[in-house]
């Protein structure tokens, strides 16, 4: 796990940690903005295989919400678009007006987002100067708190939403709740489902230490439901093979489920389709 610093991008990072582990395999789960810092979970080598796994995790976030102002990103980095007086919005109607934007909504991805159009990412269709019709997509904020006032129209905020929610999308829905325009002023990461900023290294840490700031491979399934193999099934499972789902223990859901070794080494991750264990993802050959 990286803590990102503000300035570079997702990819930058990745850049330098392949330089760091020497490996051209690495991944990230959950890209973030250049002026947006935190928690970036990096794979490296064959956990590479599960970041889309990772991916899918819900996020949390703590940032500012400034009032009165939209820009052409929806965050502080964009040109200035328009202009409000919002100096008479209280703090309890900043906080009702959050709770409206609370549980799943729909959300339309901005345009300097990653997301694809006709096979383009919006972000480069933005650069290019080409604005597209999006499409709401459904998402779920599990928690919109406004906590204070920093300064007169700067509110401090945090939230917990789902994978591919944007949070500078819900800093202009909460101006436009408001009778107003916002955009987001700053934000940081500060947890990827069970993955918290705590744990976080610095980039510098990694180029010097290397591979050992690196999690072991089982911690990439945090979290996912867990199934204990024999030897023998376990054996099957590194070869594709489907084994009965009752058989072992993972009946009641369809999964993911993160199937170890009896010594504790994750094998691979499967679903349980129609009552079959099924190997998606195998890493212990």
């Amino acid at each position: 796990m990286i803590d990102k610093p503000a300035g570079c991008t997702s990819h930058d990072v990745v850049a330098r940690c392949r330089r760091a582990f020497r490996s051209k395999r690495v991944g990230h789960a959950g890209t973030l903005d250049p002026a947006v810092t935190g928690v970036l979970v990096v794979a490296v080598g064959r956990v590479t295989r599960l970041v889309r796994y990772l991916g899918l995790h819900a996020k949390a976030y703590v940032g500012e919400i400034a009032l009165g102002v939209s820009t052409s990103t929806l965050d502080a980095a964009g040109e200035e678009t328009g202009r409000v007086d919002m100096s008479a919005v209280t703090l309890d109607q900043v906080r009702g007006a959050a709770t409206g934007l609370t549980g799943t909504i729909r959300q339309v991805p901005p345009m300097v987002s990653a997301v694809r159009v006709g096979g383009k990412r919006l972000h480069e269709l933005a650069r290019a100067g080409i604005e597209v019709e999006r499409a709401a997509r459904p998402v779920t904020v599990h928690r919109f708190e406004i906590l204070e006032a920093v300064e007169p129209g700067i509110f401090r905020v945090e939230v917990d939403c789902s994978s591919g929610t944007y949070v500078r999308s819900l800093a202009a829905d909460l101006g436009e709740a408001l009778g107003g325009l916002a955009h987001l002023k700053s934000l940081r990461r500060t947890a990827v489902g069970p993955f918290v900023e705590s744990e976080a290294v610095d980039i510098s840490e990694v180029e010097e230490r290397g591979l050992e700031v690196l999690l072991p491979a089982a911690d990439a399934v945090r979290g996912m439901a867990a199934v204990t193999l024999s030897d023998g099934q376990a054996a099957d499972v590194r070869q594709g093979k489907r084994l009965a789902a009752e058989q072992v223990g993972a009946a009641e859901s369809a999964g993911p489920w993160a199937a170890f070794t009896e010594a504790g080494d994750l094998v691979a991750v499967c679903r349980n389709d129609d009552g079959r264990f099924q190997p998606e993802v195998v890493l212990a050959g």
